[in-house]
């Protein structure tokens, strides 16, 4: 059965950084577009960060421009999402996705498009 793992998460002060790992298992995810998204208590699911599946082409979330980097290792079946300069508002639980290939690719940022989801993973960024 494929899983997505997601680990990484925890607290840390503002100006601090995390990475985040997503593992997958049960299949690979080589061939799949990978993406980071997170959801705020009381807050909508947001994108954050997206990757093709060669790791070539990354996307950004406004929430995450400047700031995070997304990259994937396809050999260890592992994508990253590298945090620096967290704030405060970074604050959520962070998922990791994957969806199939689309032709002719687009629409990253649509949460619907991803079939497959890890479970989460907590990320408290304290003032």
């Amino acid at each position: 059965q494929a899983q997505l793992v997601e680990s990484g998460g925890g607290s840390v002060q503002a100006g601090g950084s995390l990475r985040l790992s997503c593992l997958a298992t049960g299949r690979a995810f080589s061939d799949y577009p990978m993406g980071w998204f997170r959801q705020a208590p009381g807050k909508e699911r947001e994108f954050v960060a997206a990757v093709s599946w060669t790791g070539g082409q990354t996307y950004y979330g406004d929430c995450a421009r400047g700031r995070f980097t997304i990259s994937r290792v396809n050999v260890e079946n592992t994508v990253y999402l590298q945090m620096n300069g967290l704030k405060p508002e970074d604050t959520a639980v962070y998922y990791c996705a994957a969806r199939p290939p689309v032709l002719g690719g687009g629409g990253y940022s649509d949460s619907g498009s991803y079939p497959y989801w890890g479970q989460g993973t907590q990320v408290t960024v304290s003032s």
